[in-house]
């Protein structure tokens, strides 16, 4: 289905570039909300699964809050309350860093993971659906050209 089907737009894009820009725009926020319906059952949001996949690719080591914020996806999160309600639901743990008193380590805890463990199968079942979709030589293709526009 064409991104104009699906936007319901009769008049044509001004130029390509435009349309791939609202091509982009809403397939991004389609796949987010395909994961969302993921994530609603386990109580997280798209932003608390992105901290927690940024610890769990740390693991064993800490994380200073300020560097989940650096290689966070959304950069208008504030991990620093993400880091409270996943600290709540206890699955991080929040420690002073022995090197700088001012700033906050964060390690995933054993339920963390779990939760990631569980998480990963449902991850697996949207790959899998995208699969369908296209080939991995699209995918790696796909994902040279974004690469690409953000250069």
């Amino acid at each position: 289905m064409s991104i104009e089907t699906d936007i319901k737009q009769t008049t044509p894009f001004k130029t390509p570039y435009h349309r791939v820009m609202v091509n982009l725009m809403y397939t991004s926020n389609w796949v987010a909300d395909a994961q969302m319906r993921v994530l609603k059952p386990f109580g997280l949001t798209l932003q608390q699964y992105n901290v927690l996949r940024i610890l769990r690719g740390q693991y064993p080591n800490p994380v200073k809050v300020s560097d989940i914020t650096e290689r966070m996806l959304d950069k208008m999160s504030n991990a620093s309350r993400l880091v409270d309600k996943l600290v709540a639901k206890k699955f991080v743990l929040r420690t002073e860093c022995p090197s700088d008193r001012r700033a906050v380590d964060v390690v995933i805890t054993d339920k963390g993971l779990s939760l990631l463990k569980r998480l990963d199968i449902h991850q697996a079942d949207l790959d899998e659906n995208h699969r369908s979709k296209l080939t991995e030589e699209e995918a790696v293709y796909l994902s040279q050209l974004l690469d690409k526009l953000r250069a």
